[in-house]
């Protein structure tokens, strides 16, 4: 079932032909139909009688706005919607304790068990429990044999986050508060490798959840640049007085698109990776990068090419595939990987040789 506002029509079939109203101005912004509707029927339940004037005014859309949500409630969900004359506004003629069921198809279904089972991603943050809750909202507008399709489905499907970060509540909320009122915000923040954090004062404009670990993205008043810090090294965050005007060119996905994953940097690369057989298998029909080319090679290898602004993150990636990877392009990259393939390499022969692999 559809209900966006273009499938909304003035006249329905077995309904009386609406009065004719002046033309109106179309609304700027409006609750979504199924949440006016909802709100309708918690008002009539209530016994308020609400007229299409005062649900107009609540929803901030046309009084033919309202009267199509009345007609559809009436005529394509069959509720008992009658109108008071005396009381001026509207009320069930019958008791309904529910709206009907949502119908959905199985492939939607599905989908929102998706939704549901990526919730477990945001445990530890103010979003999971108002994602849990509108999730058994949703699915208690289901029927029967859809909660039961729901409820086998679960058992076949899961998300297991790979080190998801502890993070700190209170300090969410906080920086949550912050970017929604557009103030500014005072915290501690310890760089990487840094023994003791130091005060900062930012503005902030984006936080985000990339690889299970969230990432602010704030304006630093003291070094008058973009800066991005990880939430689990900042501390004692505070919201100030001051309000500020994010900048309407601030594009996350544009800031990122050069990066391999976070960091972005001013340099100009162009990757490019061999890896054999048995690392094709993995690498092969996943989105590493938006700027990615993947070639097969003669023996079921493959050839990665892609863009990138900074190698502080490529590198250890690359390392991550062991031998199982060669790198081709940039000089840059493979002189890194050469250093921190050596460093290992010295610290397990630190002492004496290196013992031979075997069973043990």
């Amino acid at each position: 079932m559809n209900l966006g506002s273009d499938e909304f029509i003035a006249i329905l079939p077995g309904c009386d032909k609406p009065p004719l109203m002046p033309q109106v101005q179309p609304e700027v912004y409006c609750r979504p139909p199924w949440q006016r509707m909802m709100r309708i029927h918690e008002l009539v339940g209530r016994g308020r009688y609400p007229n299409c004037r005062s649900l107009a005014e609540e929803f901030e859309v046309s009084t033919r706005t309202a009267k199509r949500d009345v007609d559809f409630m009436r005529c394509r969900l069959n509720l008992p919607l009658e109108y008071d004359a005396r009381r001026n506004g509207y009320y069930y003629a019958e008791p309904v304790e529910h709206l009907p069921a949502i119908s959905i198809t199985e492939r939607e279904m599905f989908a929102m068990l998706v939704a549901q089972k990526a919730i477990t991603q945001y445990q530890g943050t103010p979003f999971h429990e108002p994602l849990q809750t509108a999730f058994r909202k949703l699915t208690g507008q289901l029927d029967g044999r859809q909660k039961f399709t729901v409820e086998g489905l679960s058992e076949a499907l899961s998300f297991r986050p790979f080190g998801p970060e502890d993070t700190d509540l209170g300090a969410f909320e906080v920086i949550a508060r912050a970017l929604r009122e557009r103030r500014g915000l005072r915290f501690l923040y310890r760089n990487f490798g840094a023994r003791k954090a130091r005060r900062r004062q930012a503005h902030p404009y984006h936080l985000a959840c990339i690889n299970n670990q969230w990432y602010l993205f704030a304006f630093d008043l003291d070094r008058q640049d973009l800066r991005t810090f990880l939430l689990t090294r900042l501390r004692q965050p505070e919201v100030t007085a001051e309000r500020f005007v994010r900048p309407p060119d601030f594009d996350l996905d544009k800031k990122l698109h050069d990066s391999f994953n976070v960091y972005t940097g001013r340099g100009d690369y162009d990757v490019v990776l061999d890896f054999d057989a048995w690392a094709a298998e993995l690498v092969r029909g996943r989105h590493w990068h938006a700027s990615q080319e993947i070639r097969e090679l003669p023996g079921g290898g493959i050839r990665l090419r892609m863009h990138l602004s900074s190698l502080k993150e490529a590198d250890r990636w690359v390392l991550s595939w062991g031998g199982h990877v060669t790198v081709l392009e940039p000089k840059a990259l493979a002189v890194r990987v050469r250093e921190m393939a050596l460093d290992l390499t010295r610290r397990y022969t630190k002492g004496g040789a290196l013992r031979p692999a075997g069973r043990h």
